[in-house]
């Protein structure tokens, strides 16, 4: 099993709740779990203390992360300054297929009933309008950023909210895309990010 391998196995179980928020990590223990040396778990360590699903600290070692409220709100004011920016340059190179992608995206949502798909499927959404803009280094921080905040939203939101009203802030993003209206698409992926803000302020 490589590193990146153990990575991946290993956010699937943050992700999803199996390992939860400040569980210890031990490298010698998910060595042994994984089968393999203690290396390809160091790595896998280090990538998700990058991507903010793991902390290191001075007395426990490893640990799932856990983020408070105010440091939540911070990272979505990151997540809006890079995403609005990807968006921006995507906007004039979008084709009819990545509209057409983003569609089908919308249409495997709304036929969802698991509150964690819904969380791939929306970063795969933001992505796919996003990837038009062929700036790989500002993609990866966004998917970094996004994954690492996902859980502690799942943490500290109440799923009240379902996917209706994400969903139909998608299309209307979308419909901005598709007419190539610039400024309309920021303002609105500027509110849908700020909605989970107010969310968050309001559990």
């Amino acid at each position: 099993m490589s590193a990146d391998s153990v990575t991946t196995a290993l956010r699937d179980m943050i992700l999803t709740g199996s390992l939860g928020i400040g569980v210890q990590l031990r490298q010698e223990a998910l060595a042994k779990r994984f089968g393999v040396s203690r290396i390809p778990v160091r790595e896998a360590l280090k990538r998700l203390q990058a991507e903010g699903l793991v902390q290191h600290t001075p007395h426990q070692g490893s640990i799932v992360a856990s983020q408070s409220i105010p440091e939540l709100l911070e990272t979505l004011d990151i997540r809006i300054g890079l995403e609005t920016r990807a968006l921006k340059l995507a906007i004039p190179l979008m084709k009819a297929s990545d509209h057409k992608a983003a569609r089908e995206i919308m249409a495997r949502y709304d036929a969802s009933d698991s509150p964690l798909e819904w969380t791939e499927l929306n970063l795969e959404f933001h992505l796919c309008l996003y990837r038009p803009c062929g700036r790989p280094r500002l993609l990866k921080m966004i998917e970094e950023i996004v994954r690492g905040i996902g859980i502690h939203l799942r943490a500290q939101q109440s799923y009240k909210a379902g996917r209706k009203s994400p969903q139909s802030e998608h299309r209307e993003i979308l419909k901005a895309c598709v007419a190539r209206d610039v400024p309309l698409a920021i303002e609105l992926l500027e509110k849908h990010i700020e909605h989970t803000q107010s969310a968050l302020q309001d559990d």
